[in-house]
Formats: structure tokens, sequence, C-alpha cells
């Protein structure tokens, strides 16, 4: 009978989870190397969002990912990161909007295109902000406007379109809504089971 409380609670506890973060694999596959495609081209047609996690799949000990500045991705200078990566499954998470610039370790293989910049959205929800504050915009840009007060907030712009126009979601967008389907459904039955008892 416990044992039943205990599934039914945790149930309860699998319902309540952030189910809105997703975990990208870096160009679709996760490869971090030079024999993928352009990253840059990929994470233009990916729409990241605060809380999200991007994976980077590579040899250990063979190359890494650097977290690093504007100025330090276009000079492919890996000396003063703001993060550095190097376990060969790096995970990093995308705690604030604007862009992360990300390259290899390996000055060569930056200079081969082995590097990325990944641009978060503005959160646009009703939630109350991040502890981190705002990235300023990319220079040439203009910084977006505080919302109105008293008003709605404005509607996040449309998501790029595709050639097709009917995109296929990405595999780890795909599996995210799987898991938290299966987890809802797992969810409510164990709290159905719980109330029944």
């Amino acid at each position: 009978m416990a044992s039943i409380y205990i599934v039914g609670i945790l149930s309860i506890l699998l319902l309540i989870q952030n189910s809105n973060a997703y975990e990208f694999m870096v160009g679709g596959s996760g490869d971090w190397s030079l024999a993928s495609t352009s990253y840059n081209q990929w994470a233009e047609r990916s729409r990241f969002q605060i809380g999200d996690t991007i994976l980077f799949k590579y040899q250990a000990g063979k190359d890494s990912v650097v977290q690093v500045s504007k100025d330090d991705y276009n000079n492919c200078n890996a000396a003063s990161p703001i993060a550095k990566y190097s376990d060969g499954h790096s995970v990093v998470k995308l705690n604030h909007s604007g862009p992360h610039y990300f390259i290899s370790g390996l000055v060569e293989n930056c200079k081969n295109n082995e590097k990325i910049v990944v641009v978060v959205m503005a959160d646009r929800s009703n939630r109350a902000p991040t502890s981190s504050p705002p990235s300023p915009a990319p220079s040439g840009e203009e910084s977006p406007s505080p919302p109105p007060e008293g008003g709605e907030l404005p509607s996040p712009p449309p998501a790029p379109s595709t050639e097709d126009n009917n995109p296929t979601p990405a595999p780890n967008v795909a599996s995210s809504i799987v898991t938290s389907f299966i987890y809802s459904i797992v969810a409510f039955a164990g709290s159905t089971l719980l109330f029944v008892l």
C-alpha cells in the first residue's frame, strides 16, 4: 500500500516537471568536429530559448568547446574563455538571451569553421525574469525596446521559413515531446491510482 502512495507522489512530480526546455545536438547530430557541415547554418535554422541546452560530442583530449566573447570568436582566440569544456560529451545550458559564441579549443580547427554562434531568443512569456542580465544586442543591431507599461508584451517574431514551408522537427525536439507525453501518461496513471485508493 505504501509503495502505491510513493508511485502516486512520484507521478505527480513528473507532471510538474519543466517540459519547455530542449536539448539541441550541435549541428543536428551533436558531432563537434571539422567533418561536420556549417554549424552556423544549422544554428540560424534553430530557435533557441532560455533554459535550452546544447550537446557537443567530440573525442576528449583531442578537442574541446570554448565559450568566448564576440572578438575572441572572430579571432579564434581561446586564451580568455568564458567557459571551457573538454570532457567529450559537453552539455551547455543557455541561461540568457542574446548571442553565445563557441569555438574549438584548437586554433586550426576554429580557423577551419569549427565554431558557432547561437542566438537565444528573448523571453516573451509572463514569467518573472531570470537572475542573469540580458546580453547587449550584437554591434550594428538595435536593442529591443522594453515592453509598454501595463500593456501586453509584443508577440515574438515568426519562425524563419524553410524552403518547403513544412519543416520536420529536429530529433531532439521530437524525443523531448515523446518523453514528455510518456511521463504525462505515467503520471496520470499513477496519480489516478493514488486517488482511487
